[in-house]
């Protein structure tokens, strides 16, 4: 899934050869909304929580990036949004001038990024059909089964789901109070539809979870 997939081992190695390995701690940030785009990050390890601040100075999170995301391909002059380390974060950082001439080279990679976009652009609109149209059940349950899906493309676990990023994280993410966020979880719980577990849930009614998120 990653945009590295289409690149041949030699290609690899070049890519490779203009990355500068970075780590940021839990709670660090990696960039802020507005600031100069002087980079392309690709994730390694841990989680990031993206989001944007409002004019009213609340935030609302956009997106949680995971191993294998590619931060600040939009080749904007400046971040469109903000990224904090959810964990220990481990990454590539490309500078953006000569990540730009690789894809100036590489057209396959040009495709590839546009594929990718595409993808974020179908996330989004999926994101706003989540938070418009859904009860707060039916949004936890899509996200659940979201992560559940990201999880498996690394080769995770599909069915004890990771879940790095706090409550009030996801709470923010669905458009939902924490207080909703926690009642809808031992809900879930309550129901046999997962169980909670330290760092994730365990689905215990992928089934019937997947018949809720299809209604």
């Amino acid at each position: 899934m990653s945009i590295c997939a289409c690149l041949a081992s030699d290609e690899l190695a070049l890519l490779d050869a203009l990355a500068h390995p970075v780590t940021f701690g839990a709670k660090e940030t990696l960039f802020v909304q507005g600031q100069p785009a002087e980079a392309v990050y690709n994730l390694t390890g841990g989680a990031v929580r993206l989001y944007k601040l409002l004019p009213d100075g609340r935030r609302q999170i956009v997106g949680f990036a995971l191993p294998g995301d590619f931060l600040g391909l939009a080749m904007r002059d400046a971040f469109g949004f903000s990224a904090d380390a959810i964990e220990t974060v481990t990454a590539c950082a490309f500078p953006r001038s000569a990540y730009s001439a690789l894809v100036d080279a590489k057209p396959h990679l040009l495709r590839r990024l546009h594929d990718y976009a595409t993808h974020e652009l179908t996330l989004a609109q999926e994101q706003m059909l989540l938070l418009g149209r859904r009860n707060a059940e039916e949004r936890l349950v899509c996200f659940l089964l979201t992560m559940r899906e990201r999880w498996a493309r690394l080769g995770r676990s599909t069915t004890t789901i990771e879940l790095p990023m706090s409550r009030q994280d996801i709470a923010d993410f669905l458009g939902l109070t924490i207080e909703t966020v926690s009642r809808t979880f031992s809900k879930l719980a309550r129901n046999r539809k997962i169980l909670i577990v330290p760092d994730g849930v365990r689905l215990l009614d992928i089934e019937g979870m997947t018949s809720l998120a299809a209604a």
